[in-house]
């Protein structure tokens, strides 16, 4: 692997030419696409996955203007069917997944003491892989074509509105024969199905990145039970993308078949099976709840300590608590499927162990409970979001535990109490973590303090707006109005909870509008946020700020948990926590070690071939998509020659280090340190 050598406090030499010529800097806006720096990928999969998070809002206000008023012809059936697809599909997919990426990537080096990922460049290269095919699933609005539905019409004159009714329209859970040719005419379900399997393929890349990472990379001394909770997490849900995303690989390529070869493995008509997608899809799609919400389980985990200023109450329970949920998420995928005319006997099972699952998840709140229990709690913004959590995701939790009723389930199955209660763990929950995190580890990112003011404007928007808009989905469930439907008629009595969950999704609308202010000012004009601004417990926060490109001045040596914590802090004679009577000396010493390195430090180069990889791969998409057409056997081709001769471009690249320009700081790179971790962590 090529590197990047800092040498100290003195100007160096630029790039030498290979293939391309790559930048003598990493700044700028080809640094960006050149750079294999963890951090900075981090900060990318943020920002594209907010823009996604704002493209799905915009979707959900459209389906809530449509469902606002009975009798309502806003949109047409077409369209309400494609616009609730894509909801859910970006929400998932292309904002909550990508989102946790974001902390993986940027947190992970820094939790563990390493000064990057174990494999910089396929970094890179899951981050391009998931952009482009992001774009790609997206571009069906501008390339896609779908015969309406039974009862879909366009309405005349809407251009904007035609263009929607041609993504894929059914549904993010795609169950066929819905999303079969017969059914989904046009290419729309075909962007869907291979446009998850371009990001599925950046996912993969991604777990396997992490764990390598976690179990070869840590500081010194930093044994598994010495790790944040996040790293845990991290490392948790890696293992879950790795057995589940080739489950539903598998089904997409079914589906894509049957679609463009004319095989029958969900057509009932010529011997297949359409349940059979249905065991495919949930038992990929229940973990995939936990792949989205441990994130922000492990993000809360870090907020609550240092706003509680205490220690993580049961840290080990926690943390098994957590592999626990993972493993049994496997084991309950058919509570999804109790109307499909599944077994009374598996109905029983599934239904018992969905109960089961509710015990480490109760462990977990237990925990965060007891945190804040006798703490001296401070009501910052991301402690705000981060109660915000924990009370959501409680309620969605009860709400969930009835579904292992099995006749209870029968009733709320395919009504809005199902949508009411998957939104407060999606959104109440990882939502809530996710802007928990991003507040958190604002001034990290920026070197700036949020506005805190407008943070609890935020907050306390976003906290009425989730519960004005998903409250009443319970109880328009139980009324009985059914989800997925495109209109309603008076004659149901709904229309009031109807309008009040309308006016809920435009006052989350209004709280992402106040977040994104807050966020622009407070970059740009936020006061500086000094060293360690939260007097936070972890690793990470005993870095200079914003962090520099090569993190550690010097690899650390950890010798507890919380480290940062425990060296900044001593007990008293009853057993209290007091600052050591040479705390000044200890930050100012930090502060001044990690921004004056005293050697030189390797650094992985920039590199333009994992931007090429995902372009050339979102051609082989095209030309998937397009294939019974001609000309996608060429588009094929084309991405085909992009992304394997990048490849190749990239396997001989020169291994001599690459001198590049940075802000004059060198690292020493203590490998004798990491070796010695290396033989310690054996026993762990």
């Amino acid at each position: 692997m090529a590197t990047t050598a800092i040498p100290p406090q003195e100007e160096t030499p630029s790039a030498p030419t290979t293939i391309f010529r790559r930048p003598a800097s990493t700044e700028g806006f080809w640094g960006w696409v050149t750079t294999t720096d963890h951090k900075k990928i981090g900060i990318m999969y943020g920002y594209s996955a907010f823009f996604f998070f704002l493209l799905g809002g915009i979707e959900a206000l459209l389906i809530r203007v449509q469902l606002a008023v009975p009798d309502n012809t806003f949109l047409s059936a077409a369209e309400y069917n494609a616009a609730f697809t894509m909801h859910a599909t970006i929400m998932v997919f292309l904002f909550v997944m990508p989102m946790a990426a974001a902390f993986f990537n940027y947190l992970l080096p820094l939790m563990i003491g390493a000064r990057d990922v174990a494999f910089p460049r396929m970094n890179a290269v899951s981050y391009w892989i998931f952009l482009f095919g992001a774009i790609f699933a997206s571009s069906s609005f501008l390339f896609g074509t779908s015969g309406a539905p039974v009862g879909g019409y366009l309405p005349d004159g809407a251009e904007w509105a035609s263009r929607l009714g041609s993504m894929p329209n059914g549904g993010w859970f795609g169950y066929a024969p819905n999303s079969l040719e017969a059914f989904s005419t046009g290419t729309a379900m075909d962007y869907w199905a291979v446009g998850l399997q371009v990001i599925g393929i950046a996912s993969l890349i991604s777990s396997i990145n992490f764990i390598v990472t976690i179990l070869n990379l840590r500081a010194k001394g930093m044994k598994l039970l010495r790790m944040p909770v996040f790293v845990w997490m991290t490392f948790v849900v890696a293992f879950l993308l790795l057995f589940s995303l080739p489950i539903i690989a598998v089904a997409l390529f079914m589906v894509t078949f049957d679609r463009q070869f004319g095989t029958v493995f969900f057509d009932a008509t010529g011997g297949g099976d359409p349940v059979l997608w249905q065991h495919l899809f949930w038992l990929f799609g229940h973990p995939e709840v936990y792949i989205l919400v441990l994130p922000s389980m492990g993000l809360v985990s870090e907020v609550l300590p240092t706003f509680s200023r205490k220690p993580l109450f049961g840290y080990a329970a926690v943390v098994f608590a957590g592999a626990a949920i993972a493993f049994l998420g496997f084991g309950v995928w058919a509570h999804h499927m109790y109307a499909s005319g599944i077994s009374t006997v598996a109905q029983a099972a599934f239904g018992l162990a969905t109960m089961t699952i509710a015990v480490p998840t109760g462990i977990k709140i237990f925990n965060w409970m007891g945190t804040m229990w006798g703490g001296k709690i401070r009501f910052k913004t991301p402690m705000l979001f981060a109660i915000g959590f924990v009370s959501l995701f409680v309620i969605g939790g009860l709400s969930g535990v009835t579904h292992s009723i099995v006749p209870s389930n029968w009733q709320q199955t395919d009504t809005y109490y199902i949508v009411g209660h998957f939104h407060y763990v999606l959104f109440g929950g990882a939502v809530f973590g996710l802007f928990a995190g991003l507040y958190y580890y604002f001034p990290m990112l920026t070197g700036k303090m949020y506005n805190e003011r407008l943070g609890k404007l935020h907050f306390w928007l976003m906290f009425l707006g989730m519960n004005l808009t998903f409250g009443p989905m319970h109880w328009l469930g139980l009324q009985g109005m059914p989800r997925r439907t495109w209109v309603w008629f008076e004659e149901q009595g709904l229309a009031f909870w109807n309008a009040v969950v309308t006016v809920g999704a435009f006052v989350i609308a209004a709280s992402a509008l106040v977040f994104m202010i807050n966020w622009m000012l407070s970059k740009r004009r936020g006061v500086d946020a000094g060293f360690d601004p939260w007097d936070a417990r972890t690793l990470e926060w005993m870095l200079p700020l914003p962090v520099p490109e090569y993190n550690y001045a010097k690899l650390p040596t950890v010798t507890a948990l919380d480290e940062f914590w425990h060296r900044k802090y001593t007990e008293d004679e009853d057993g209290r926590a007091v600052r050591r009577d040479d705390y000044d000396e200890i930050v100012a010493q930090l502060e001044h070690e990690g921004r004056n390195p005293e050697e030189e430090i390797e650094l992985p180069s920039p590199s333009y071939f994992p931007f090429l990889v995902g372009f050339g791969i979102m051609f082989v998409a095209y030309g998937v998509v397009y294939l019974s057409a001609g000309f996608g056997i060429w588009l094929m081709l084309l991405g085909a020659v992009i992304a394997l001769g990048s490849f190749v471009g990239w396997s001989v690249e020169p291994l001599e280090e690459h001198h590049g320009g940075h802000d004059g700081h060198a690292e020493a790179a203590d490998h004798e340190e990491i070796e010695d971790a290396d033989a310690e962590e054996v026993e762990a």
